[in-house]
């Protein structure tokens, strides 16, 4: 259904507690929060920002601390209380009681730590019997299954040049270090990481009962199968072109392509095995990893199988097998000093395994209704002001602004939880073992998810749980979504003004919106389907405008001489710039900044962009910048306030920038999309 209403014709936005009373200063910005020192010419995210990041150090048991987090921090808090009562007592209700016991046998310590890797032998036992390939396609599909990471990945997804069918996907996987790269990167800070890892690996092989040398070299052989999967792998990059990423193949040229993998004993014992087609994200890593097999020896696809398991399920084994993971995953990739407490771990696993089952009940408790219809009404005022600049775009054809605009009107918008829930009756939850509740609990929301495959979209189906802080867009579904734990400060503050709330939210929705015609989403049409609907003319005017963006991102130092990749972060870093220009048409509308209603020494629009920056406030350790900025496709916060922000007149008239200061960009050096 089309917008009618103009975005003229609007007289009243989402009502927020407080901005219509101009006795009562609203909440949102607090000065103590600033760093009123600091030139907002020179680095606007100190001064938006630095009293919180000197009041807000990072705690020793994470690797990046910020307001994002603080909420997320919060609405976790509000999850363990549920998960908690519900492991107290006899509960009658028998999805509660999976989510006490689940929960309640994760906290056994005393437990765990006297069972080791038992639970797991029998797994081990399967892997130690291997005798040929065979038995590796019989061994990778149980892990898969019991969704342990091996070889490669199979998932369901919308066909995406068909959106109203989920198809299987092939993609590559397999690794143990989280990015190709990690594999082949020079210098001692890379030569040090694949060292720590190599040294980790050894240490869950010795846990497992090898001696010094026997881990040693077992460790050496995981290394060297896994390098030789990761050179036949996509870059983070590469992968970021949905069409590169669209394969669509029969079975029959999968097997011919990679015969030494028994693909139909593996889509058989996965259910699958009326399979006809499936999407191969990557033939070449397929292919790859087809050579490898015929090449690699048994042994050496006992010890990558070995790893792979030990890796999965390390977690919920005892503690020796966990610090020796944190030690590496949480020290040397992220720089965390101290691992998290136990009951964030184990709640973490209990929401993984029953996330719908914890919303419903977060949901009742946490989120009352008048919340939804705000969001709703928000959403679509942000929708006709986006609406509006796509029809002043003096770069874009008469053509595609109207096929822009058909693609905006047809964005779906969920907010909150899901109008059905998910049934986990035929979920079992033991009290035997820790790690085979995790790994019942994986293969219940394999089998669940694979059942898909083959069938029509559910076009109801969440793919965020209510708990979680977060938002997203589908472009195969051409929606966007908001999980209820964000609609609370900073982000949705029922106290602030309308200045504050359309700085924060208003832009999260815009980022959102704008996700659909970012430098991915704009490939996909109003069905969600992968199809080019843009003048090639246009196309061309939108590439160079985005690689403008690109430009500045690249210019930004993370850490040393370590540089921001544009590239990787281009979709986002226009939703940011996007969501920004998209929310501040919107709020020129409101009664606040007719009336020009200021507070606390600060104008509406100075208010607006100010509760943009204090969402990305963050505090973030060294090794985790590195890390994000390799992997992460979101900028640094810092990055998330000081890149936009700079190409927008708005602005730079708000704040009078200074010519030639880092934080003003002449005109003809600004980015301009949307």
């Amino acid at each position: 259904m089309k917008h009618v209403i103009k975005l003229a014709a609007i007289s009243t936005m989402v009502a927020f507690v407080g901005c219509t009373d101009t006795t009562k200063k609203p909440k949102g910005i607090d000065r103590d929060n600033m760093d009123l020192s600091a030139d907002p010419s020179e680095n606007f995210y100190q001064y938006a920002n630095g009293g919180w990041l000197k009041k807000n150090p990072i705690p020793g048991d994470k690797a990046r601390h910020g307001s994002f987090d603080v909420l997320a921090d919060e609405s976790q808090k509000k999850v363990k209380d549920l998960v908690e009562n519900t492991a107290k007592g006899e509960q009658t209700d028998p999805v509660a009681k999976k989510i006490g016991t689940f929960y309640k046998i994760g906290m056994d310590t005393e437990k765990i730590n006297q069972e080791g890797y038992t639970p797991i032998k029998p797994l081990l036992e399967k892997v130690y019997s291997i005798n040929n390939t065979n038995d590796i396609t019989s061994i990778v599909a149980t892990f898969h299954q019991h969704g342990i990471s091996a070889l490669f990945n199979l998932y369901p997804e919308q066909d995406k040049k068909n959106s109203e069918m989920v198809i299987a996907h092939i993609s590559q996987g397999g690794l143990g270090l989280t990015d190709r790269d990690y594999y082949f990167a020079e210098g001692e800070r890379a030569e040090k990481m694949r060292a720590a890892y190599l040294a980790m690996v050894k240490k869950a092989f010795m846990l497992l009962g090898n001696t010094d040398s026997e881990a040693t070299e077992m460790a050496a052989s995981v290394m060297i199968t896994e390098t030789k999967l990761a050179e036949v792998s996509m870059t983070r990059l590469e992968r970021r072109d949905p069409k590169a990423t669209y394969n669509k193949m029969k079975v029959d040229d999968i097997i011919n392509n990679a015969p030494d993998f028994k693909w139909k004993e593996y889509f058989t014992q996965l259910g699958l095995q009326d399979l006809l087609v499936a999407n191969v994200e990557q033939p070449e890593f397929v292919k790859g990893m087809n050579n490898l097999i015929s090449t690699t020896g048994i042994n050496e696809w006992k010890n990558y199988l070995t790893w792979k398991l030990i890796n999965s399920t390390s977690p919920y084994l005892s503690e020796d097998f966990v610090n020796n993971n944190f030690n590496f995953y949480g020290k040397t990739l992220m720089g965390a000093n101290e691992i998290q407490p136990r009951w964030k771990r184990v709640l973490r696993s209990t929401n993984g395994a029953l996330s719908e089952a914890i919303g419903q009940l977060f949901v009742a408790k946490y989120f009352p209704p008048e919340a939804k219809e705000r969001m709703l009404e928000l959403v679509a005022n942000l929708k006709t002001a986006f609406g509006a600049r796509i029809n002043n775009l003096d770069w874009m054809d008469t053509a595609t602004k109207v096929k822009a605009k058909e693609k905006l009107d047809g964005i779906t918008v969920k907010i909150g939880y899901p109008d059905k829930w998910r049934s986990y009756t035929k979920l079992e939850v033991k009290d035997d073992s820790y790690v085979m509740n995790v790994l019942r609990a994986n293969k219940f929301n394999e089998e669940y998810y694979l059942s898909q495959i083959d069938k029509p979209v559910d076009r109801a189906q969440w793919y965020m749980p209510p708990q979680m802080v977060n938002a997203y867009y589908n472009p195969g579904m051409n929606e966007i979504v908001f999980p209820a734990a964000i609609l609370q400060p900073p982000f949705f503050n029922m106290e602030a003004d309308d200045a504050v709330n359309y700085g924060a939210i208003g832009v999260v929705i815009g980022h959102e919106m704008t996700h659909g015609f970012d430098d991915q989403g704009r490939k996909y049409d109003k069905e969600g389907n992968l199809h080019d609907w843009w003048t090639p003319e246009d196309s061309e005017r939108f590439e160079m405008r985005t690689q403008t963006l690109i430009n500045q991102f690249n210019g930004f130092v993370v850490i040393d001489d370590m540089h921001a990749d544009g590239k990787l972060s281009l979709g986002e870093n226009i939703a940011d710039l996007g969501g920004l220009n998209i929310s501040l048409e919107a709020f020129y509308l409101t009664k606040q900044y007719k009336e020009n209603m200021g507070y606390d020494g600060f104008t509406p629009v100075q208010r607006f962009f100010l509760g943009y920056a204090h969402i990305w406030a963050q505090n973030i350790r060294d090794a985790e910048i590195i890390r994000r900025t390799k992997e992460d496709v979101h900028s640094l916060g810092k990055f998330r306030v000081n890149g936009p922000l700079p190409n927008m007149p708005e602005f730079i008239e708000a704040f009078s920038i200074k010519e030639n200061s880092p934080m003003h960009l002449p005109i003809e050096s600004r980015a301009k999309i949307w």
